[in-house]
């Protein structure tokens, strides 16, 4: 889910300094969030493959599918955005700049409930979830130094 949000994030700010029609921006991260899925399945079935040295099983396919279609919903999450701009709900600036916080955000999240699963109190939970946005804020922060 990180990855694929991480993704989505980079792809806003990449295409931000020019950006093209807003259903342009919504069909590129539809495709890239399918594209991103389907190669973390078959990364995770070669892996398997590899590893053990034999077949991946369908029921193990399913829960590639589960983890696969988790990273694309991480990619495709700021469509939303776009989404509301192609219908005059939203400027596009406004529309980037609530896919870039939200995918902040969405990182910071997927880090914290990570941390709270894996039996980590609220206090490490927190800091766990703050370590993994500044990854996403690295991004935003280069794009603003390189443009």
């Amino acid at each position: 889910m990180v990855y694929g949000a991480i993704i989505g994030l980079a792809f806003v700010v990449v295409i931000e300094a020019h950006p093209p029609r807003t259903g342009v921006v919504v069909g590129w991260l539809l495709g890239t969030a399918v594209a991103v899925a389907l190669a973390e399945l078959y990364s995770e079935v070669i892996g398997v493959e590899t590893r053990e040295r034999r077949r991946v099983g369908r029921a193990e396919v399913v829960e590639m599918l589960d983890d696969a279609g988790a990273v694309a919903f991480g990619v495709a999450f700021p469509d939303v955005f776009f989404i509301l701009a192609a219908l005059g709900v939203l400027q596009l600036d406004t529309a980037f700049a609530m896919a870039k916080w939200s995918g902040l955000g969405l990182i910071g999240f997927y880090g914290f409930w990570a941390a709270r699963f894996a039996g980590a109190g609220v206090p490490r939970a927190l800091l766990q979830g703050a370590l993994v946005a500044l990854v996403g804020g690295a991004l935003i922060a280069l794009k603003a130094f390189l443009h």
